[in-house]
């Protein structure tokens, strides 16, 4: 198992960074499991806010209730699923009034999440120009490590979101 480091995370950040730059676009990040990593990552970049438009960690109920906002989100829609990573990333876009939205959701560990999902198993999306997501099974149940890979995965693919 490869130990992925904040500064593997503030590189991947940096990638998305000057994509956004390159194209004069901003980005706005609604996440979860990650617990805040992918926003630091992007704020950490010297002069974040020429693309940065701002975050959230949507780690509880009350957390989930200022994400929807006057839009309900569906009741039959859950935590740690392709769906709700996608809803992620459109509100953050949405209300950030940004180019770009990211979504994250899963289960870090060490134990899997109220849903049943086991620890590894988690959501990234990008909402932009184009809408994609990725579904991730890390196979393990280390948290730290998760988050770290679950942030990465999150900026990896928007970065390929952006480029394409």
């Amino acid at each position: 198992m490869t130990t992925l480091t904040f500064g593997d995370l503030i590189e991947a950040g940096k990638q998305v960074a000057q994509e956004l730059r390159t194209r004069e676009s901003s980005i706005a990040v609604s996440e979860s499991a990650a617990g805040g990593l992918i926003n630091a990552a992007l704020v950490a970049v010297p002069g974040a806010s020429d693309f940065y438009k701002g975050g959230m960690v949507v780690y509880t109920t009350s957390a989930r209730d200022v994400l929807a906002g006057d839009d309900p989100i569906p009741k039959d829609v859950r935590g740690a699923t392709e769906s709700f990573a996608l809803i992620q990333a459109k509100r953050a876009k949405q209300l950030y009034r940004a180019d770009w939205g990211i979504g994250e959701t899963g289960a870090t560990g060490p134990s899997g999440n109220p849903y049943g999902d086991p620890p590894g198993v988690g959501w990234v999306a990008c909402s932009g120009e184009t809408e994609v997501t990725l579904e991730l099974r890390t196979g393990n149940n280390d948290r730290e490590s998760n988050m770290y890979e679950f942030a990465i995965a999150a900026l990896e693919l928007t970065f390929q979101a952006i480029r394409a």
